[in-house]
Formats: C-alpha cells, sequence, structure tokens
C-alpha cells in the first residue's frame, strides 16, 4: 500500500454560472464592470475587474432556446423553491457567465464569474444557477460566499455533501470540490445512526484536503501531477474551518484515501484501519459517544 496519492492537474479550470432573464441585459459588460465596481471592495475587486477586463471571463447571453435547458429537477433536488423554479422554467434568454483559470491560489475563475453573476442578478432580479453543483443561488448565499479581504472563504458556501440510501447504508459524494480541480470525496454504506456526523467529518476532511491540495500548487509553473497523503487527519478544527469557524479543541482522527478511476476519478473515503464499526469508532472518537455528538 503506498503512501501517497499521485493526482493530476488540470490545465485549466473554469467556473460558469447562468442567469435566467426575462428580458435581455441591454449591454451586461458594462453593467458588470459599474456593478462590480459599486458592490465589491479590494482587494476582491481589483481581481473581478482584471478577469472582466481579460479573455478569461465571458459573457454569453442568447435567448433560452440556444443553450441546453436547466435542470430543473436537481435544481428543485437541491433546494431550489417552486416560485424559482417557475421563474427558472419561464426564463426567455440565458446569460452565461464562464471564467477560466489555473488551478491554485486564488481560485480566480469561480470568484470572478461567481462576483459577476451576483452583481449582475442583483440589478436584474434574476436567479443565479451555479452550473457546476448544480443550485440556486440566493443573493444573500452568493454574497456570503465571496472571500474576505484576506482571501478567506467558508467551504460550505461552495460545496454540496448530498447523500441518498442503498441496500448497505448511505452513499455520501461531494459536489464543488471539482472546482478546485480535485477529484470528489465519497463514501458508501454508512449507517443511518452516522449520517450527521459523518457528514460533519467529511466537511472537515474536504476542508484538509483541499488545503493540503493548494499547498502542492503554488504561483508560477504549473506541475503536471501533486502528490497527497494516502492517511490524511482530520479534526474539529478542519470541520470548524470549513464552516468560516474556530475552534481550540485539537482532536483528530486518520482516514484514508483510494483513487478510484471510474469513470471520472473520485477519492473513496475509508477508515485508517479495517474492522467492523470503523466508522463508528471514527465518529466516536471525533465527537464522543453518540449523546454528545454536537
Amino acid at each position: 500500500m503506498g503512501e501517497t496519492l499521485t493526482l493530476p492537474v488540470p490545465e485549466t479550470l473554469y467556473g460558469t454560472y447562468a442567469l435566467a432573464l426575462a428580458d435581455p441585459i441591454p449591454d451586461p459588460a458594462a453593467l458588470a464592470h459599474a456593478e462590480v465596481t459599486r458592490r465589491l471592495s479590494p482587494p476582491l475587486r481589483d481581481l473581478v475587474l482584471g478577469m472582466l477586463d481579460s479573455p478569461m471571463l465571458t459573457l454569453d447571453q442568447r435567448p433560452a432556446s440556444g443553450f441546453p435547458p436547466l435542470p430543473g429537477e436537481l435544481l428543485a433536488a437541491y433546494g431550489a423553491s417552486p416560485s424559482t423554479l417557475k421563474t427558472v422554467d419561464a426564463a426567455a434568454h440565458v446569460l452565461a457567465v464562464r471564467a477560466a483559470y489555473r488551478p491554485g491560489r486564488p481560485p480566480a475563475h469561480e470568484w470572478s464569474a461567481r462576483a459577476v453573476a451576483g452583481a449582475l442578478a442583483a440589478v436584474s432580479a434574476a436567479p443565479v444557477i451555479d452550473v457546476l453543483t448544480p443550485q440556486v443561488l440566493s443573493q444573500d448565499h452568493l454574497f456570503r460566499s465571496l472571500p474576505d479581504p484576506d482571501g478567506t472563504f467558508r467551504l460550505i458556501d461552495w460545496m454540496l455533501l448530498p447523500h441518498t440510501a442503498a441496500p448497505g447504508g448511505f452513499y455520501f459524494t461531494t459536489k464543488g470540490l471539482a472546482r478546485f480541480g480535485l477529484p470528489e470525496l465519497q463514501t458508501e454504506d454508512v449507517p443511518h445512526r452516522l449520517v450527521d456526523p459523518w457528514g460533519r467529518l467529511l466537511n472537515g476532511l474536504a476542508r484538509r484536503v483541499l488545503d493540503l491540495w493548494l499547498d502542492e500548487l503554488p504561483a508560477g509553473e504549473q506541475p503536471l501531477v501533486v502528490e497527497i497523503p494516502e492517511l490524511v487527519p482530520v479534526g474539529l478544527q478542519d470541520i470548524a474551518a470549513a464552516q468560516g469557524l474556530d475552534e481550540p479543541m485539537r482532536r483528530e482522527v486518520s482516514v484514508r484515501l483510494r483513487l478510484d478511476p471510474r469513470p471520472r476519478p473520485v477519492l473513496t473515503v475509508l477508515p485508517a484501519e479495517d474492522g467492523p464499526d470503523r466508522l463508528e469508532a471514527l465518529c466516536a472518537a471525533l465527537f464522543g459517544a453518540p449523546e454528545s455528538h454536537r
């Protein structure tokens, strides 16, 4: 069993957002420039304006029939209200905001595309769809998710953690790590009683793995592959960091990652040691006995 996993580094990443419009915006680029200047503060404002003034960010507005249909059923599954879905279905035009950037810090493709989409939606009263997840983003969610002046952001604002029932338990998978160039995390056969604590553990693990990944992608020359540890510690501080919080207690457990290539690479999360009830033992070691799960 190896001690590291070798992950390929994508050459380019894309952030894509769609605005469902009742009427077209006469000059989307000019309006985006004005609204970003008015609504954002440096250094994010400077980053977004720089992307807007470059070929790395594009605004593509067409009649809705010119795009593939927006995924109404998935949007509903991920929290869109009936009234929002009705607005999306009735949209006569769609404006696609798409930005491209290399993997690493900052994730300029995502920050810029989301900020521009939010600024345009704020004045057009249009729903914003995050195409990757896919999810309708409220204005509060969208602007709260943008980074602080020091570049800090809450990972839970950029990632979903859906879980579905299966014969052996629940299947968990992240949706959102791909925007940073990583494979998504997954776990199979999670017992019903562990749905909440295991979900919290996966949020923290996603934060830890993302930090490991970004630390290996310094500015400048981009590597073709990155190595991350097969055994990864995850602690209460990681879980808090994923939510933008602080946690003084440094309690940690370790999990094992397995890179599975099917049909798109994923990182399967396993206990560090084999044996019965290992998921329950991990949750108990991290959070305490079930009755004291916070």
